[in-house]
C-alpha cells in the first residue's frame, strides 16, 4: 500500500468512527428525537447541520466541476440554490415551524385536514428524496472508488451500508449532531486546497479575490484554442434555460422537504430565522469558493495536461482513468494530449485537483474525508425524510394511529434500510452527472411543495381539493417534461430537462387556484390557523383581528 492510500484511508476512516460515536451518543429514543431531535437545537449549530444537510455530493463534489466545464451558464446552479434559501428563510420556514409539526406532509395534510393530500405529499417525498438520493450515493461511489482504486460503483455499495447504520441508528437527533461535525469537515476540506492553489497560481492566499485576473487569462488560452470562451454567457444553452433552472433550483430549494425539515428541530419562530441567517453564512463559504475553486482547475489542467507526451502524463491519470471517470485518448495519434481529447467527469474535478495541482498526501485524503462528509450528510437527511414520510405520515397517521413508540420506530428504522439499499441499486447505473440527478428533485419539489406552501400559508382559500389537484399536476407536469426533455429531445424555448420545474410550478398554482375557487372554502377554523401563522409567537390570530397570547388583549 502507498502513503497517499494509507493517509486518506486513515483520515477517512477516523471520521466515519467520529459519525458512527455520535450516532451512538445521541440514540433517538423517542419519536420526537427520531423526527426532530426534541426541538432542542440552537440556531447557530442548526444552521451548521443545514449546511452540510444541504452542501451535498453536487455542491462539494459536482458544483465546481460544473462551472469548469460550463462557464458562465454553471452560475445559474450558484445563483438559484443561494437565493432559494433567502426565499425559505423569510417566506416559509418561521411559519412553517409555528404550525409545529413533524413533516411537510403532515404540514400540508393538518393545514388542509385531508387525508388523501397528506397520502400524496407523503409519496411526493419519498420521490423527492429518493431522486436527491441516489445523486449522493453516486457521489460517496466517486470517492471510494478512487480512494480504494476501485469501480465507482462497488464503492458506492460500502456507502450504503454506511448510511444505512448510521441514519437508522440515531434519527433526526443523531444526524444532526452528526451533521454539525460533517459541515466542519467538509468546509475545511474544500477551503484548504483552493487557499493553496491560489497561492501557487497567484501568490495571493484569498481565491476569492484572485480569480478573476485568471479567468481573463483563460481567455485568451480559450481563443488560441477555438473553443468557446469561459465567461461567454449562455454558449451551453439558452438564456431561457439559464432562467429556468435557477427558477427551478430557487423554488425548488424552498420546496424541499429534508432541508425545511431542519427548521422544526428549533424551539421558536425566531430561532428558526436564525437558523436560516446562520446557514446563508456557513453556505455561503462554500459556494464563494467553487467558482474560484473551478477557476484554478481548468487553469492547471490547461496549461500543465494538456499539451503533454502521453506516455508523460501525470500518476493521477491512470488512478482516474481506472474509476471511469477520466478518459485520455490520442485521437490523431500525434502522441500529444490535446485539450479536446482530455475528457474528465465534472463528478471528479474537486476529488482530482489535489493530485493536479500536487498539493499533497494529506490534502488529498483531507478532500476525500470532506467529500464523504458532504454525501453523507445529505444522504442521511434524506433517508430520515423518507423515512418519516412513510413511518409517520402514511403508516402512523393514517394507516396505524393506534401503533406504540416502540412499533413506530422500528417501521422508521427499517424504511430507511430498505430507501438506502433500493436507491444505491439505481445509483451504481446513475441516469445522469450528480448535479443534473440532483437538479431532477429540485424540479420536482418546485412543481409539488412549493405551490402547495407558499399558497398554503399566505392564501386562505387554498383548500383540500385544490391542493390535491396541484400536487398532483406539479408532479405529473414536471415528471413529463424531464423524460420528454431527456429521453425525446422535446424542449420549449430551449429549456431542458433541469428547467423543468417552472412549467411544473406555474401548472401547480393554476389548479390549486381554479380548483379552490370552485370548490366549497376551507372551514373558519382553519382559515384562522393559516391567518395566524402570519404573525409572530405571542400574537394569535381571532375573529379577524390580531391578539396578544399572554393576557388575551387585543394587540395594536
Amino acid at each position: 500500500m502507498d502513503t497517499q492510500f494509507l493517509v486518506s484511508l486513515s483520515i477517512i476512516l477516523a471520521t466515519f468512527g467520529l459519525y458512527i460515536g455520535i450516532a451512538i451518543y445521541n440514540k433517538a429514543k423517542e419519536t420526537s428525537d427520531f423526527y426532530v431531535a426534541g426541538r432542542g437545537v440552537p440556531p447557530i449549530f442548526n444552521g451548521m447541520a443545514i449546511g452540510a444537510d444541504w452542501m451535498s455530493a453536487a455542491s462539494f463534489i459536482g458544483m465546481a466541476g460544473t462551472i469548469m466545464l460550463l462557464g458562465y451558464d454553471g452560475l445559474a446552479y450558484i445563483m438559484g440554490w443561494t437565493g432559494g434559501y433567502l426565499l425559505l428563510t423569510f417566506l416559509l420556514a418561521p411559519q412553517l415551524r409555528k404550525y409545529g409539526r413533524y413533516t411537510v406532509p403532515e404540514f400540508i395534510g393538518d393545514r388542509y385536514n385531508s387525508h388523501p393530500a397528506r397520502v400524496i405529499a407523503a409519496l411526493c417525498t419519498i420521490i423527492i428524496s429518493f431522486t436527491y438520493s441516489i445523486g449522493q450515493l453516486s457521489g460517496s461511489g466517486v470517492v471510494i472508488g478512487r480512494l480504494f482504486e476501485i469501480d465507482a460503483r462497488l464503492g458506492t455499495m460500502i456507502g450504503v451500508v454506511l448510511i444505512a447504520f448510521y441514519a437508522a441508528f440515531g434519527g433526526m437527533k443523531g444526524i444532526t449532531w452528526t451533521q454539525v461535525a460533517q459541515y466542519s469537515i467538509l468546509i475545511i476540506a474544500y477551503l484548504i486546497p483552493v487557499i493553496f492553489m491560489s497561492l501557487q497560481i497567484t501568490n495571493n492566499p484569498a481565491p476569492w479575490l484572485s480569480y478573476g485576473a485568471l479567468v481573463g487569462q483563460m481567455g485568451e488560452l480559450d481563443r488560441e484554442l477555438g473553443i468557446s470562451e469561459y465567461f461567454a454567457p449562455f454558449t451551453n444553452g439558452t438564456k431561457w434555460q439559464f432562467l429556468a433552472l435557477m427558477f427551478t433550483l430557487m423554488c425548488g430549494t424552498a420546496g424541499l422537504p429534508h432541508v425545511i425539515v431542519r427548521f422544526y428541530t428549533v424551539s421558536t419562530m425566531k430561532a428558526a430565522r436564525w437558523s436560516g441567517a446562520w446557514a446563508l453564512l456557513f453556505i455561503g463559504l462554500l459556494y464563494l469558493s467553487a467558482p474560484a475553486y473551478a477557476a484554478f482547475s481548468r487553469f492547471i489542467l490547461m496549461t500543465k495536461v494538456a499539451g503533454q507526451r502521453i506516455t508523460e502524463l501525470p500518476a493521477w491519470t491512470t488512478t482516474w482513468v481506472d474509476t471511469g471517470k477520466l478518459t485520455v485518448a490520442d485521437n490523431n495519434n500525434d502522441g500529444i494530449l490535446q485539450w479536446s481529447e482530455l475528457i474528465i467527469s465534472n463528478d471528479i474535478v474537486v476529488m482530482a485537483t489535489p493530485e493536479i495541482a500536487n498539493l499533497g498526501t494529506f490534502v488529498i485524503g483531507l478532500v476525500a474525508a470532506g467529500a464523504m462528509a458532504a454525501a453523507l450528510s445529505t444522504a442521511g437527511g434524506l433517508m430520515i425524510s423518507i423515512s418519516s414520510s412513510f413511518a409517520h405520515d402514511i403508516y402512523y397517521r393514517v394507516m396505524r394511529p393506534n401503533a406504540t413508540e416502540k412499533k413506530r420506530l422500528s417501521v422508521a428504522r427499517w424504511s430507511i434500510v430498505l430507501a438506502t439499499l433500493f436507491a444505491g441499486l439505481i445509483a451504481l447505473n446513475p441516469p445522469g452527472a450528480i448535479t443534473q440527478i440532483v437538479a431532477w428533485a429540485f424540479a420536482l419539489a418546485t412543481g409539488t411543495f412549493f405551490p402547495a406552501l407558499v399558497l398554503g400559508v399566505w392564501w386562505k382559500r387554498s383548500n383540500a381539493q385544490g391542493v390535491i389537484a396541484g400536487l398532483l399536476v406539479g408532479l405529473t407536469v414536471t415528471l413529463s417534461y424531464i423524460f420528454a426533455a431527456k429521453y425525446g429531445g422535446f424542449t420549449v424555448l430551449g429549456i431542458i430537462d433541469t428547467g423543468a420545474g417552472v412549467f411544473g410550478a406555474a401548472a401547480a398554482i393554476i389548479a390549486n387556484v381554479v380548483v379552490s375557487l370552485a370548490t366549497p372554502a376551507p372551514s373558519q377554523k382553519i382559515q384562522e390557523e393559516v391567518m395566524d401563522l402570519r404573525y409572530p409567537e405571542q400574537m394569535v390570530y381571532k375573529d379577524g383581528e390580531v391578539w396578544m397570547n399572554e393576557d388575551g388583549n387585543k394587540s395594536i
